[in-house]
């Protein structure tokens, strides 16, 4: 999978694409992650990219022609010219979630862009953003950190990324269709300042601790998502 990230702060990135999980699929040619400077498609000199927006109001706007001139710059940088799926970072996105996460990473080539400041030119939506996409109900300062949140979600369902592909399934939001969140783990030692690891994960059990794991994610989905339960069977 080839990933593009539009931003005016690239370096930003660094940290983050070159460690831990991200890092190593990169290394393994898994995902190619490319940072665009969106300042190199200025239309001045001075590598100018917002403007007052019209009708006046607060803070600057993204301009559409560098913007598109950006995105237009992916799909011809790639050897065959194929499309790039192009989604932009924005508080009025649609809210992100696991399903829409294993939709695109089926894909073979993501744009993503980060938005700054007051918004971007309508325009540039129109013409070439297939998505706008949230993280949560709440503004950032710009797009850059919900789009390494994005990036880190697709990257490691790629098959190869983790070390066992079964660990993305056993995830959080991830049982089948109907997303529950994931029970409760322990590890060692088996007793810690009074606290104990529940005697069925020590039983080498199976079919016990499996039961047992599913009635504690549904327990948890109720007492915090109990949104995500609807349409769940009844429990005994």
């Amino acid at each position: 999978m080839k990933i593009s990230i539009v931003t005016l702060f690239p370096e930003i990135f660094d940290g983050v694409f070159q460690t831990s999980i991200i890092g190593r699929a990169v290394c393994s040619e898994l995902v190619d992650i490319k940072l665009v400077q969106l300042r190199d498609f200025a239309q001045d000199d001075r590598g100018t990219v917002d403007a007052p927006p019209f009708g006046g109001g607060a803070g600057m706007v993204l301009q559409a022609g560098p913007l598109l001139k950006a995105v237009d710059s992916v799909s011809s940088s790639s050897p065959r010219h194929e499309k790039s799926h192009v989604i932009l970072m924005s508080a009025q996105g649609v809210p992100l979630n696991h399903r829409r996460v294993v939709e695109l990473s089926t894909k073979d080539a993501i744009t993503i862009v980060c938005g700054h400041y007051e918004g971007v030119d309508e325009r540039f939506i129109e013409l070439r953003v297939d998505d706008e996409i949230s993280i949560g109900d709440f503004v950032m300062t710009g797009g850059e950190i919900p789009a390494m949140a994005l990036t880190d979600s697709i990257v490691r369902l790629i098959p190869g990324v983790l070390g066992d592909d079964n660990s993305s399934c056993e995830d959080s939001f991830a049982s089948g269709s109907d997303f529950i969140l994931e029970g409760p783990s322990y590890t060692r030692p088996a007793e810690i300042e009074g606290l104990a690891v529940p005697d069925v994960l020590m039983s080498g059990d199976h079919k016990k601790v499996d039961a047992w794991r599913q009635k504690k994610a549904l327990q948890r989905t109720e007492e915090r998502r109990p949104d995500l339960l609807m349409g769940w069977p009844e429990k005994d």
